[in-house]
């Protein structure tokens, strides 16, 4: 059978996609961040109760989960062109403790996402039902 891409040449645009899921992945980090601490700004010189920074966190979560799965994706592309036993060993390993910190940070979101929900008024009776 014929190589429609060498190995190497396969190996080199892996690289490259690995390098923009990365990317996309730090970028979503990082936009997360700074609209966290623009909404943090807000709330804190307004001096807003405990539930205004609870709602900031959550929607910082959602940013950390988001960008830790692109990570996580280039983690999974990088070993996709002929892995070593080390390559794998390394890639189950980050993948074991960036799952980990997905699950508990989801958990978390969800978590406070409750608390949030039941600390705002109830609609009024009466309200739209559809």
């Amino acid at each position: 059978m014929v190589d429609l891409l060498p190995q190497e040449a396969l190996q080199e645009v892996v690289d490259q996609l690995v390098r923009l899921v990365e990317a996309a992945g730090a970028t979503v980090i990082f936009v997360g961040a700074v609209a966290a601490f623009v909404r943090f700004l807000r709330v804190a010189l307004r001096r807003r109760g405990e539930q205004e920074f609870i709602a900031v966190r959550l929607f910082l979560g959602r940013f950390l989960a988001l960008g830790l799965e692109f990570q996580l994706a280039g983690d999974v592309l990088r070993t996709a062109v002929a892995p070593s036993f080390q390559q794998i060993g390394q890639l189950a390993a980050i993948a074991a403790i960036r799952t980990a910190l997905n699950f508990f940070l989801s958990r978390e979101i969800e978590r406070e996402g409750r608390a949030v929900g039941e600390s705002r008024p109830a609609p009024p009776s009466g309200a739209a039902n559809g």
